[in-house]
């Protein structure tokens, strides 16, 4: 591990994959936002690539800090290291990220340095936590994964929710998802890795049990719903197979305040008994497809990473969270929402989220953790100046 202290640090951020979609739009949103004196750097593999972004954003953003390029590769264990003793915190937007994503994670859990990503690959978190939660926890670092649309509206929506209730009572919520935006290119080809390796998932997850410390004395978990209608909500609720409600279970582990007995089932919203039938037809085909490559090499060729909708679509999108929560004879409803999910949203998540672990004064803690364990609150307040919507609607 070394030695360098993190204050002295040359850069406070740096952005791995800042040549992507997705990563130039976390650029451009850390140029507009980025503290006065602030240093941060881009990170990529093609220097030609790296500097047409640092052109634009300069071209763009005149009065904006340049940032520094700083020449590395996910496949060169060297670089990467040399990158993370260099930040105060990394991010990444390099996917999917269990092809690509863990000597990044190595080298920061081996520097001290803080993380943060944008995947939503239950395998990949698993595995990284028995890799290098314990060397992260002796460095210092913060590992945090699922930094965008996965899953900073549910897990922090959930945190939302649970302080309108009252305290040290059991608590019950759930999250209904809707939003008419495409899902973005490294989400889609994650999800095809993840749906295709299912075995493998269950294994990481056996693994993680194994070395992961049990909860005493209080209960956390995830409960898997049925097909049903949301009488609160008016819409048909579809059990969705994502790593968000592991997320918020593994946040209310973390933190007394959800109380000593907590639940969270995840749902999407689905207006019309149409859309849910064709759902419930089509997903089993779709993952029946999954599993033969070369029709999974065809779906992934519809949607190529690194490319993304016009912001004149990506400005008509939008996403809802709604939260139903009960505890001690109280119930209410709250909602988390913003525009596009897939790429505007998640950018300014992920950018928020280093901004935050930089500068914001959050939890004395280490190792692997959620968005509401590492940064909380901070990065709350942040996402709602920021327009994000948090609310209480009943």
């Amino acid at each position: 591990m070394t030695d360098q202290n993190p204050s002295t640090r040359p850069y406070d951020v740096v952005l791995f994959g800042a040549t992507g979609f997705t990563g130039g739009l976390t650029a451009e949103y850390l140029a507009a936002r980025l503290p006065d004196g602030a240093a941060w750097a881009l990170a990529g593999r093609n220097r030609s690539k790296l500097e047409a972004v640092a052109a634009r954003l300069a071209e763009e953003r005149p009065d904006a800090a340049a940032p520094a390029l700083l020449t590395a590769d996910a496949a060169d264990p060297d670089s990467l290291r040399v990158v993370a003793e260099s930040a105060r915190v990394v991010i990444t937007t390099v996917g999917p990220y269990l092809a690509h994503g863990e000597p990044l994670v190595a080298a920061c859990a081996d520097a001290g340095t803080d993380y943060a990503d944008l995947t939503g690959e239950p395998e990949f978190v698993d595995r990284m936590y028995v890799r290098h939660h314990d060397t992260a926890v002796a460095s210092g670092a913060r590992i945090v994964h699922a930094c965008g649309f996965d899953s900073i509206p549910h897990d922090l929506g959930a945190l939302f929710t649970v302080q309108q209730l009252p305290k040290d009572v059991p608590v019950e919520v759930r999250g209904v998802v809707r939003s008419n935006a495409m899902f973005s290119g490294g989400t889609f080809h994650s999800a095809l890795g993840q749906m295709s390796r299912m075995g493998q998932m269950r294994q990481a997850v056996a693994e993680r049990k194994a070395v992961e410390p049990r909860l005493e004395g209080r209960r956390a978990r995830a409960a898997a719903g049925g097909v049903k209608r949301d009488s609160d909500l008016g819409v048909w609720q579809l059990p969705l197979p994502t790593i968000d409600p592991v997320v918020v279970k593994r946040s209310a582990a973390a933190r007394d305040d959800y109380g000593p007995d907590f639940t969270y089932s995840h749902y999407a919203g689905l207006r019309r008994v149409t859309t849910l039938a064709g759902t419930v037809v089509g997903f089993p085909l779709l993952f029946g497809a999954i599993q033969v490559p070369p029709l999974r090499r065809f779906l992934g060729s519809r949607l190529p990473q690194g490319e993304g909708p016009s912001e004149e679509r990506r400005a008509t999108s939008f996403f809802t969270v709604d939260f139903i929560g009960s505890g001690g004879g109280q119930k209410v409803h709250t909602r988390v929402s913003g525009g596009d999910p897939g790429y505007t949203e998640t950018s300014k998540m992920l950018a928020e989220s280093a901004l935050s672990l930089a500068f914001d004064d959050n939890p004395d803690v280490a190792g692997q953790l959620t968005t509401a364990t590492a940064m909380g609150e901070n990065l709350m307040t942040r996402l709602i100046a920021a327009g994000l919507r948090f609310e209480v609607v009943g």
